[in-house]
């Protein structure tokens, strides 16, 4: 029988019972692809995170309770989280390397944590018509990243206030729909829905800030950002560009510890 250490933890929270739960599972060495895919749709979380010390960094890879995905920021922030607090790391820098998606860091500094993300690069496209049906009103701009489609609209009111329609984006070419606007007290809000993921609609999405980093920084002039994503749990994101890369900071909370037991 083996046990493997799991944590789950609220990332992008200054309050437990906020943010974005993600799970963390310490490994020796890799488990099977159909094992992990089993433990995330057991966890049945946004994203589940599993990690393999490798020398002088961290293998980390991540999994919806549908898919393994190239990139998730809130687990990989709870997986530092969980590296710096629960296990007793005492660098102020954890080096992730994700197979997908090459290196990441994430430093630490005082309560706050910072991703350390490629930022991606985005496509101003045509508004697509079938966005309508998906949120029930035409963005004002449209745009493509790497996996995201990314919806632009005129007021912070209108994020929240939409009501999405999970079949219709369901039907998207892409891992999910980006939703934002120019916030009223921060500097832009945003949700995100990726029910093609097993996602209906994810609490707080650090990934989806690579999108939304480089596209407010220009819009806004200006590279040191405060975002808010309005999901009902909600979550604060500290924001900054530096070009071909991006830092996403927040806080996390520790909710539970436990053990899995794989025969």
């Amino acid at each position: 029988m083996k046990k493997i250490r799991i944590y789950q933890v609220d990332a992008f929270a200054d309050r437990l019972f906020s943010g974005n739960p993600a799970a963390v599972c310490l490994l020796d060495q890799w488990l099977t692809d159909e094992t992990m895919q089993n433990i995330a749709a057991e966890n049945n979380l946004a994203e589940t995170a599993f990690l393999v010390k490798a020398g002088d960094h961290i293998e980390i890879r991540w999994f919806t309770p549908a898919v393994e995905v190239d990139l998730c920021g809130h687990a990989t922030l709870a997986s530092a989280f969980v590296l710096f607090e629960c296990e007793g790391l005492k660098e102020e820098v954890v080096r992730f390397f994700s197979p997908r998606s090459g290196a990441l860091t994430v430093t630490k500094a005082e309560r706050m944590l910072f991703l350390d993300f490629p930022a991606d690069q985005l496509q101003r496209v045509d508004p697509m018509t079938d966005l309508s049906s998906c949120i029930g009103m035409q963005p004002s701009e449209v745009y493509r990243g790497k996996t995201d489609v990314i919806a632009v609209l005129r007021s912070e009111d209108e994020v929240r206030n939409l009501v999405p329609d999970f079949i219709e984006i369901a039907k998207l070419q892409a891992r999910g729909l980006i939703v934002t606007a120019a916030g009223d007290e921060v500097d832009f809000v945003s949700r995100f829905f990726a029910p093609q993921c097993g996602i209906s609609e994810d609490p707080v999405t650090g990934s989806a800030h690579t999108s939304l980093i480089p596209l407010w920084s220009e819009k806004l002039g200006k590279a040191g950002m405060i975002a808010q994503q309005l999901s009902r749990r909600g979550g604060t994101i500290f924001c900054s560009d530096h070009g071909a890369r991006c830092r996403i900071g927040g806080k996390a909370q520790l909710y539970l510890t436990g053990e899995i037991f794989i025969p």
